[in-house]
This record gives C-alpha cells, sequence and structure tokens, in this order.
C-alpha cells in the first residue's frame, strides 16, 4: 500500500536559495530530488504510489534549469491535483538586486542570461515563472536572510511543528533611507540616537567598531533603551513560542544601516544568546553600503 503523505514540489528565481531550501527537507527525512525535470515529477510520483514504496515525504526541485522541460510543470501540477496526491508547492523569489549581488559573489552563469547578462535573466525569469507563483501555496522572499534564517523560516512555513522548541530569532538591521525592513515582525526606531554620520572619522567606520559603540552610547540615552527593550523581549519572546510560532524576526532602523541599529542588532543578539531558549542570528542589510556625503 502506498503511503505517500507529502510531496513538495520547490520552485523559484535562480539564487534564491532552493537548493538550501532543499537541505532542509532533506534534514527532515525527506526523499529529495534537486534539478529534476518537470515531466519526470509524474514518473517519479508514480514510483512513490506504487505499492510497496516506503517513502512518505519527498521533495523535488523544479525550475528554469531543466530547460524546455519546465513549460511543464503547470500540467504536471494540475495531474497531481487531479490525483489526489498530496502535494504542497514552495515558491522562493528576492528582489532583483540581491539575486545580482549573489552571482557575482558565487560567479555563476545564470541560466536565462544573454551573452552573460545576470539582468536580463533575472527579468525574463520573473515573467517565465509567474504562473507558478501564483499558484505557489507558500511564497517566501529571500531577500536579505542569511541561509541559515532562511533554512529555518523554510521550515517554520513548510515542516509540521513538532514538539514545543526553541524560537528562532533573527535580529536585522537596515537603514530607513534604503527602505522598509521586509517580513519584520518588530520594528524598532533608533534614530533618536546619536549619529555618527556627523562625526567626520566616525562616519565611514561601522557599528562593528568600538569608538562608534561608545558614541552612540555616550549620552545615556541607549542604555535606557535597553532598559525598556531588552524586558520588553524576555516578556514576549516566550509569548510568541506559546503560539507555536517558530521564527521572529526583529528589525532595528537607523538612517543608513551602517552605524546605531548594527551596534543595537549585535547588542540584542549578544543578551538572547546566552539565554539558552532561542536560536538568535544576526543580519546587516545595509552595513556594506557607501556612507553618504555629508
Amino acid at each position: 500500500m502506498a503511503v505517500l503523505r507529502d510531496l513538495v514540489v520547490v520552485s523559484g528565481f535562480s539564487g534564491a536559495g532552493k537548493s538550501s531550501a532543499m537541505n532542509v527537507f532533506e534534514d527532515a527525512g525527506y526523499f529529495c530530488v534537486d534539478n529534476l525535470p518537470a515531466g519526470m515529477i509524474r514518473s517519479l510520483t508514480a514510483l512513490f504510489l506504487h505499492a510497496g514504496s516506503k517513502v512518505e515525504r519527498a521533495c523535488v526541485v523544479s525550475d528554469l534549469r531543466a530547460g524546455d522541460y519546465f513549460e511543464e510543470l503547470a500540467a504536471v501540477l494540475d495531474d497531481l491535483e487531479a490525483d489526489a496526491v498530496a502535494s504542497r508547492v514552495l515558491f522562493l523569489e528576492a528582489e532583483e538586486q540581491e539575486l545580482l549581488t549573489r552571482y557575482k559573489e558565487t560567479r555563476r552563469r545564470h541560466p536565462l542570461a544573454r551573452n552573460g547578462n545576470v539582468a536580463d535573466g533575472v527579468q525574463r525569469e520573473v515573467a517565465l515563472l509567474a504562473p507558478i507563483r501564483a499558484r505557489a501555496d507558500v511564497v517566501i522572499d529571500t531577500t536579505g536572510l542569511s541561509t541559515a534564517a532562511m533554512r529555518r523560516k523554510v521550515a517554520s512555513e513548510m515542516l509540521a511543528p513538532g514538539e514545543p522548541g526553541k524560537l528562532a530569532v533573527t535580529f536585522t538591521s537596515f537603514g530607513h533611507k534604503h527602505g522598509p525592513a521586509r517580513d519584520a515582525d518588530l520594528v524598532l526606531d533608533v534614530r533618536f540616537l546619536p549619529n555618527p554620520h556627523w562625526v567626520p572619522a566616525l562616519r565611514p567606520l561601522t557599528g562593528f567598531d568600538r569608538r562608534i559603540v561608545e558614541h552612540v552610547g555616550a549620552d545615556g540615552r541607549l542604555k535606557e533603551f535597553y532598559d525598556h527593550v531588552i524586558p520588553l523581549l524576555e516578556y514576549l519572546l516566550p509569548q510568541y513560542v506559546a503560539e507555536g510560532k517558530a521564527h521572529l524576526v526583529v528589525a532595528i532602523g537607523c538612517t543608513g544601516g551602517r552605524h546605531r541599529s548594527v551596534v543595537i542588532s549585535e547588542d540584542l543578539a549578544a543578551h538572547f544568546r546566552r539565554d539558552g531558549r532561542f536560536f538568535i542570528d544576526v543580519v546587516h542589510r545595509d552595513v556594506e553600503r557607501a556612507p553618504a556625503r555629508a
């Protein structure tokens, strides 16, 4: 008797983290296949549904790397639905600039890039993937997420909750002038604190530098801020655990995202790492942006 209880189809933009997402399912005991042409999903599912199969949960990644086969994916999803196969679609995306940065860092070729133009490939992919995105059960934007944070988000969205465990908390710094924080559950605006940007000698530095830490905390308001915020978070985090939340994003915003928000994100992460109840991650979205001239 076939026992397939969950088939997850992962798709999305090239560079958005599909392979890392697949690893989440592999770690959870799913039978996983990467870069599977869409037409072959039918054959693989038939094997899983065949009498004697022991595969209960499976995950396949199908995307534009498979070329023309990808055009079959919508029809395959229709077939799975018609056959009452317990299936779900996870779609991963990211902002264009994030994708361009990732390709630049890895020096990989985009599957749709014409003459090596990654931007052109990304734009073509957006149009081609729109129908699949529209029918996805879960869409996750991985912009600004570290690999660890992305994996935790996939797990919280796609895996059934088990026994009560640790809450994964991501503290992320950002600059308001570069746009709002994405996917934040809580947002703290710290632009009331002293801004190192207005001190020429400090402007090129970041919140990792001790001189920035000292400047931000010089007038005592940073300590007052922690005296209020830390007890608030110490109260809130267990409440989210009790409600079954697996991942919480706390965004801290200053003007440029290089100084004050970085200091506070690091300090809060260090404080809550000492509390064994939580998994802590830190992401600095805008810290590498060049400081604006005065």
